[in-house]
Parts: C-alpha cells; sequence; structure tokens
C-alpha cells in the first residue's frame, strides 16, 4: 500500500495518500519468499513515451495454479490482445473507478497457468487539487504520462488486474535517455537501443500494486549494511542528496535493529513533480517543496520509512481495524521524540489532541479505526493507539515488549495481520494472557477520567507518609490502570514514583519518603491514556479548531482587501458550524462558545491583549511580546490562543497580518500548529519565527503538599529510550 504523511488513506488498492546506528549483515536480507506462491506474477516490458502520454506493454501473466478462466481488468484505453496461442479475451463492459477501465473474461489453453498479452494506449488523467482531510488542498491524479513526470499505480489500470489477487512482478521499463524508472524491489540497467534508458525492476515479495514512477532524475545512492539508500531528484543537489542518504541508513538500521530484517533491497527518497506526500513500498514519493522542509528528514520521512515494516510488509486486517498507523507512529514520531527527552511532552500532545477534537459523541473503539478521515479519526486511530502501545510497554516491560514486535513481524510479514495476531505475538513473547487489556481497549471507546482526593501528610523527622485516594469518574465502564503516583521530596532531583492499582472506580493509594514531600503530581509524565482535564492543557490552536461552533468577529475597519481576506478565512476555518459578524455589531465578546477576533483593527482586540497580558505576553500597537520576545508588527502575521474571558475553559482566538496575502497563507497554514497556544510568522517566506505554548502552573491532578510545595515542579527519573532494549539482536 501507499502511505500518505499529508493526508489519510485513499480508498483504492494503489495507493494510500500521507499529508503536513549500523546494523547487521547483509545475508539478513535474503529474501523471504512468504506467499509468493499464492501471488499473480506480472513479467512487463513497457514502453513508456512521455511526449505522447502513452505506453506500449507486454506482459506475462502467471496465475497461481492453473486456472482456465479468469476475468481482468485493465485501463479502458489500452486495447489489450492476447498474444499467447490457444488463449482468448472477452469484453463483459465496465468497471466504475477513477479511471475508466474495461473487464475481461480470459479464457487459457488446457493445462496453463499463464499467458501474455500486448496492449497500449494513453494514460493522461490531469493533476487536480483533492481536498483532504483536515481541508487542505492536495495534488492527486488517477495516472498520468506527461512530458514532465509519469505516475502509475494500481488504481491507474495500467497492468492487467486480475480479481484483486497480490503480485509479485518483474518490469522493464524503456524510457527516452535521461530518464529514470522507479518501483517496488531491486533495479539494474538493461542494454538498450541509442537514445533510450531502460531499467529492469523485479519484487518477488507478494505486492498490494504495482507502482511505475519516472522523470528526468539524477540518482544518489549509498549502500549500508541494512538496505541500500537512495534519492531521485529532479534538480541535482547533491547535499540535499546526502542528508536524505544518511537518515536513510540511518533509519533503516534503528528500526532493523529494533524489529528486524528491511524486508526490501532499497529504499528511495523521489521526488515529485507536484507537491505531494506519498509512502509505497520502499520508496516514497514527495514534492520538491516537502522534502527540503527541515523538519521533515526527522518527523515524516523516518515514519515513511517504519511503513516499510508495519503496512508495507505485515499487511492490515482493515476488516479487524487498522493498527498500523498507531504503532508505526508510537515507532517512530514518538521514539524520536523519547531519545530526545521529549517523549512526556510528545504523548500529552497526543492526549491534548484527542481531548480538543474528541467529544465523547463521536467517540468509536479502536477495533472500528480503518483510516484517517478526520481530525477526529486521527486523533483515535493515530494517537489513541499509539497510547495503547504505550501502555503495553509499561504492562511488559522494555524487553517482553520490543520481543512482541520481533515476534509479530517474523510471524507475519508479507502476511495480513490483524489486533488478534498481534495480540498472540505479544502474549507468546510476555508468557501472559493479554486479552483483557486488548478487549478492554480495542472494544471500548471513550478515555477514563482521573481525580484524585484526600491527600494527606502525616510523620515527620525520620519518615513521611503521604495518603490519598485515586477514582475513575467517566461515565460508563471503569478500566484497569496503572496509575504512577509521583511525590517530589526535599533535596532530591527526581520524584518518588509508585504505580497504584486502579482495578475499578477507586482506590487507596500510600507512598512512603523519608525527605519531606513537596507535591504530589498522579500521571505526571502522560503515560496512560485518558482524558485530560481543561487545566492540564494548555489553551491551542487546536480547541479552537476542534470546536463544534466558533464566532468569528470581523474588522469593519479593516481596509476592504484585507477584510475580504479575513472573511475568507473565517469561512475556510468556520465551514459549516462558524458564524461571522462584524466587530461594529457585538456590544460584548459571548461566553458561550470558542470566539474568534480577527485582525489589528478589530475593536475587540483590546480583549486579546488584556488575556494575553494575563498570560504574560504584551500586545502594543507595533510589536506583539510573546514569552519575553518581542516580534515587530511589521513583517510579521500573528496567530493567538487564550482562554476566553469569562469561560476559561473556550477558546478566544486571535489572528492578523497587514496584506491580504499573508492572512490567506495564515489562512492555510494554522491548522498544522494545532497544538501551540501562539505562532508568529515572517510574511515574506511564512517561515514560524516564534510558537510556543502558554506554561501550566497547576492542575487537578497536582497537589502541593506544603506551603514550599506551592512553586515546586514534579521531575521524574529519567526512562531509556526502548532502542535500550533492542541491543540483543533480532530474529532471523
Amino acid at each position: 500500500m501507499a502511505i500518505p504523511f499529508l493526508g489519510c488513506p485513499i480508498a483504492d488498492r494503489g495507493r494510500r495518500a500521507w499529508v503536513p546506528a549500523v546494523l547487521g549483515l547483509l545475508p539478513l536480507l535474503v529474501p523471504l519468499w512468504v506467499g509468493a506462491e499464492n501471488a499473480v506474477h506480472h513479467d512487463l516490458r513497457v514502453t513508456v513515451r512521455p511526449d505522447q502520454g502513452t505506453l506500449q506493454a507486454e506482459d506475462t501473466v502467471t496465475l497461481p495454479g492453473a486456472t482456465p478462466v479468469a476475468e481482468l481488468v485493465l485501463h479502458a484505453g489500452l486495447s489489450p490482445e492476447v498474444v499467447t496461442s490457444g488463449a482468448s479475451l472477452e469484453p463483459l463492459g465496465t468497471v466504475d473507478g477513477p479511471v475508466p477501465r474495461a473487464r475481461y473474461r480470459l479464457r487459457l489453453p488446457a493445462g496453463a497457468s499463464g499467458v501474455t498479452l500486448r496492449y497500449g494506449g494513453p494514460i493522461r488523467h490531469p493533476v487536480s487539487d483533492a481536498t483532504t482531510d483536515g481541508g487542505r488542498p492536495m495534488p492527486t491524479t488517477a495516472g498520468t504520462i506527461d512530458p514532465t513526470a509519469v505516475y502509475l499505480d494500481g488504481a491507474s489500470g495500467w497492468y492487467p488486474d486480475l480479481g484483486g489477487e497480490r503480485v509479485t512482478f518483474a518490469l522493464t521499463v524503456d524510457l527516452p535517455a535521461g530518464w529514470e524508472a522507479v518501483s517496488q524491489g531491486t533495479s539494474a540497467p538493461v542494454d538498450a537501443d541509442p537514445g533510450v534508458s531502460a531499467t529492469r525492476w523485479e519484487e518477488r515479495q507478494p505486492q498490494d500494486a504495482i507502482y511505475l514512477v519516472a522523470a528526468p532524475f539524477t540518482v544518489y545512492r549509498q549502500a549500508s549494511p541494512a538496505g541500500e539508500a537512495r534519492v531521485y531528484l529532479r534538480t541535482p543537489d547533491p547535499d540535499l542528496a546526502r542528508r536524505y542518504l544518511d537518515a536513510t541508513g540511518r533509519y533503516l538500521a534503528t528500526y532493523s535493529r529494533l524489529i528486524g530484517p528491511y524486508p526490501y533491497g532499497k529504499f528511495a527518497l523521489v521526488e515529485n513533480a507536484w507537491e505531494t506526500g506519498y509512502g509505497m513500498p520502499s520508496f516514497t514519493l514527495i514534492g520538491s517543496r516537502v522534502l527540503r522542509l527541515p523538519f521533515i528528514l526527522d518527523s515524516s520521512y523516518p515514519h515513511e520509512i517504519l511503513h516499510n515494516w508495519w503496512g508495507n510488509s505485515v499487511y492490515v486486517d482493515y476488516a479487524s481495524g487498522n493498527w498500523a498507523e498507531g504503532l508505526t507512529s508510537y515507532l517512530a514520531d514518538h521514539l524520536i521524540q523519547e531519545e530526545r527527552g521529549a517523549g512526556a511532552a510528545y504523548r500529552r500532545a497526543a492526549l491534548q489532541k484527542y481531548a480538543d477534537y474528541v467529544a465523547e459523541a463521536e467517540d468509536f473503539p479502536l477495533a472500528a479505526f480503518r483510516g484517517r478521515h478526520g481530525e477526529v479519526s486521527q486523533a483515535v486511530g493515530y494517537n489513541k493507539t499509539l497510547m495503547v502501545f504505550h501502555m503495553l510497554r509499561r504492562e511488559l516491560g522494555d524487553q517482553a515488549f520490543v520481543a512482541g514486535l520481533r515476534r509479530f513481524y517474523v510471524d507475519q510479514r508479507f502476511r495480513t495481520a490483524s489486533w488478534a495476531d498481534l495480540r498472540r505475538a505479544f502474549e507468546a513473547a510476555s508468557n501472559r494472557d493479554l486479552g483483557g487489556f486488548f478487549t478492554r481497549w480495542l472494544e471500548q471507546p471513550g478515555a477514563p477520567v482521573l481525580k484524585v482526593e484526600d491527600v494527606a501528610v502525616s510523620g515527620g523527622g525520620g519518615g513521611y507518609r503521604i495518603t490519598g485516594r485515586l477514582s475513575q469518574t467517566q461515565p460508563g465502564l471503569a478500566y484497569r490502570l496503572r496509575v504512577p503516583v509521583a511525590v517530589q521530596v526535599a533535596g532530591q532531583a527526581h520524584a518518588r514514583v509508585q504505580e497504584v492499582d486502579l482495578d475499578g472506580r477507586e482506590a487507596p493509594f500510600v507512598v512512603e519518603t523519608s525527605e519531606p514531600p513537596l507535591r504530589l503530581q498522579v500521571d505526571p509524565d502522560y503515560d496512560l491514556f485518558r482524558r485530560l482535564d481543561p487545566a492540564e492543557i494548555p489553551t491551542s490552536f487546536g480547541r479552537l479548531f476542534g470546536a463544534q461552533t466558533s464566532l468569528f468577529v470581523l474588522p469593519a475597519a479593516a481596509p476592504g482587501g484585507l477584510r475580504e481576506a479575513y472573511r475568507a478565512l473565517a469561512q475556510d476555518w468556520g465551514r459549516a458550524s462558524g458564524t461571522l459578524v462584524l466587530d461594529s455589531a457585538l456590544e460584548a465578546l459571548p461566553a458561550d462558545r470558542p470566539v474568534w477576533v480577527l485582525g489589528w483593527e478589530n475593536r475587540w482586540a483590546s480583549a486579546v491583549a488584556a488575556a494575553l497580558t494575563r498570560e504574560g505576553g504584551v500586545m502594543a500597537p507595533a510589536a506583539v511580546d510573546l514569552a519575553g520576545e518581542s516580534v515587530a508588527r511589521a513583517g510579521h502575521a500573528f496567530a493567538l490562543a487564550l482562554p476566553l474571558p469569562g469561560a476559561p475553559a473556550l477558546a478566544l482566538g486571535w489572528a492578523a497580518a497587514d496584506e491580504p496575502g499573508a492572512v490567506a497563507s495564515l489562512a492555510r497554514k494554522l491548522r498544522h500548529y494545532g497544538k501551540y497556544s501562539y505562532v508568529a510568522f515572517e510574511t515574506a517566506d511564512m517561515r514560524a519565527v516564534r510558537q510556543g505554548q502558554w506554561p501550566v502552573l497547576d492542575t487537578p491532578l497536582s497537589v502541593p503538599l506544603q506551603p514550599a510545595g506551592a512553586t515546586v515542579t514534579v521531575s521524574t527519573p529519567p526512562v531509556p529510550s526502548l532502542t535500550e532494549a533492542a541491543r540483543e539482536p533480532p530474529l532471523k
């Protein structure tokens, strides 16, 4: 499958779009040949003429077993004919889908398991902007051959599809000189006529689809023990290529050591002609602007590499739920932050997104998650799932958790796997019955809500005793939880952390210390999936974007072009649920829903300035002070998310710039900053120059135990990252 890092799964066989240490020995890369005997094999020779938008192909198709009659589907413009003597094709009509496709009945000679077909014609569907689940435009095509690029996937109908079976293939591609073809697997150059560039790609592991991408690329290669790294750039850039080659080798080694051998012969970064972010087996197709964003190398890029273990070699049984997105997020995005000492902050952001976007009426069980189709499904399918894997890791311990990952990979690679298969792998690795854990977290929607009460301190001198009571207050069933309770004591750098078993609605706890206790905090590192109390979450743009309804206040005094830019922004952000009103029509800001105040010229900007002052910032006519740093009004666009006066659980938003173009850019970019409380952009290139969150000073789960503890923060001991548990070699 192809996996989008900028968007959501697209419902076809050919593609899923994505929205914004050295290891081992080469013998570990020997193909496993798992399940290949049940796949359809294609031996393709394809000539592509980009200037004409056409291809000509000859395909020898081998079926898994003697099959006298089969049905195939092919792009309706490709006019197939049978080469094999004694075989025949009978037209059966058309098939609905993203491209016009024709259906045929194929009859094979008696005892034959294969047939050779010849076909050709144009495939040139337009590249157009589809709207992603986040409301952003995403260039997409059902398949195209044009003078600048070739993109063909399983949904394009460019090769015969025989009933949706998985495929293996050998693919020889003839292109104009200077062009390069990319597909799955491994490649080798092929002798060709003058003026022709020919490459042969081969993949013997069963695949969901065959991809063909081509352009006049400059190719960069670098060997690594875990697999070859490649970069295909449309414009030569050795420095950029080197950064991606080095990162590819590093991530392939990390995940091979953690999970098991990389399942393909190479991983390639391929530059696309338009701004996409697609992940396919053994390569990723990224637009020129996206791949040059500095954060991609340490965020989306390793995520897509890891999908070659989870999703592109261990396939997802979607009927039982999509486990792959959350597991990949946990072992890529979360693991990178954990290694930087920011794992707790990443988990808080994941819980914050769930709290911002998922109302109780919209929640659903993890077993019902198939793919991302909006902020709610992402918050559940990605963020809740990664937290469930984190809790499973804490339940089993790092060594057993890593052993379970490795067992799952060995047992299921190049097979379709379910949550039940995951459970069996972790049970085998830990020698424990995990039925209760998986049933509780997969089949029950919602999240626990924690409360701490009756906290008291007794003793002194030689020892202290801290007592209290934990409870779950959410409606519905209670969860069985191992709740970390941390107590910061005088004279110690790190708090004492104790696990409390909460197997029901409430449980008492006792923590004993030898030094005076200063502050108690429940789940200080956000190790549990739970619904955060609003006081635990800094007011953020996510709280505004996740609201069911909002009021947008337009500045009547703004120049006409600027006012219309704000109106367009409000219509984009508010969609069907937003109400627009001029500032001159309001006598007061309401306190019953989130409010966006738009523009420097807005008469309610003074209310924003007062709310900002309460968070330690300053709004002046010529500048905004954010966390102690002043950013000039000139040349910048701003956005703030603040507690709404009179209703601090709701949010007051402010967005402002002096040019209509900057407002339009702000409308496009701000959704990417959902966890933040404030951001300032340079309008010249819309680069964020200041971003952050308001500090959370006190929460209902954090209790000062002495007057001196009122200003104390709880600091827990550092926890080794998961890679520390991967020192033992993976299973072969």
